[in-house]
């Protein structure tokens, strides 16, 4: 298993032969806008200064032509616009190859892929589908403390020959996530922990306390810390989450930097 951090909550994994580009938000710095531009006064970050940031803050760290090569298929956890490209019109998915299979949580999520011409929707469920030697099993999420933020899901891969991974999405941590970890008992497991906040919504992802809990739970587990450094409701940077986690006492971690690769 290789997973190469691409940027934000956009993971390229290869596991079991086959190349999954997940969460594929592929927008140029800045170009989709600060949260006062975008959200219209309907949504608040906690810190009135960060409304007027534009995001993403970074640059893609490869071209995308480089990003899109060898993907056999696409991963989209959730419809949200740093999760997935989301034009003015709501089609998603500007810059994918439309004739690749994505994988998506819900009928809801296929219909907005197929009305944006995507030809191969799939969605995953609770018992799993099989597909080309990858077993992906869908599994629960709650998207914020206080009100969920819209459904989202998280994913379990397995295949012959290969460590178990477990891809939470934007969760935060809850009894969901820890019975997906007692049952499936994965080797590598993927957090985003930003601490990404709004205001009605509470925290929507984990945080370092939230990471603890996932290290403690699987302590011979790998976590890979991602969804970093490119979004205003975020409360944790790379070098916030490096400090706090050394004094929890948790080491079990990477945290790659954009365009990084680790193999497992």
């Amino acid at each position: 298993m290789e997973i190469q951090q691409i940027r934000h909550a956009a993971n390229k994994i290869t596991f079991g032969g086959v190349t999954f580009l997940l969460d594929p938000w592929l927008a140029a710095k800045g170009s989709m806008g600060s949260f006062a531009e975008i959200a219209h006064g309907n949504i608040q970050v906690p810190d009135p200064v960060k409304m007027v940031l534009p995001m993403p803050f970074y640059d893609l760290p490869l071209p995308r032509e480089k990003i899109l090569d060898g993907v056999d298929a696409y991963i989209v956890t959730h419809i949200h616009m740093d999760h997935i490209d989301v034009a003015e019109d709501g089609t998603v998915g500007k810059f994918l190859d439309k004739t690749v299979p994505v994988f998506v949580q819900d009928e809801a999520d296929r219909a907005v892929f197929q009305e944006s011409g995507f030809q191969q929707v799939h969605v995953l469920s609770e018992k799993g589908i099989r597909w080309n030697q990858v077993e992906l099993t869908k599994v629960p999420g709650q998207h914020g403390t206080q009100v969920p933020c819209g459904n989202t899901m998280g994913v379990v891969f397995q295949a012959e020959n290969e460590k178990t991974l477990y891809v939470c999405g934007d969760t935060i941590w809850f009894s969901g996530v820890k019975q997906a970890l007692e049952t499936f008992s994965p080797e590598v497991v993927t957090v985003n922990a930003c601490g990404a906040e709004l205001v009605g919504f509470g925290r929507l992802i984990m945080n370092d306390e939230d990471v603890e809990c996932v290290a403690r739970t699987v302590p011979r587990a790998t976590i890979f810390i991602t969804h970093m450094d490119n979004v205003a409701h975020a409360s944790l940077t790379r070098y916030d989450m490096k400090g706090k986690l050394a004094r929890r006492g948790v080491t079990n971690y990477v945290m790659p930097q954009d365009g990084e690769m680790v193999s497992f």
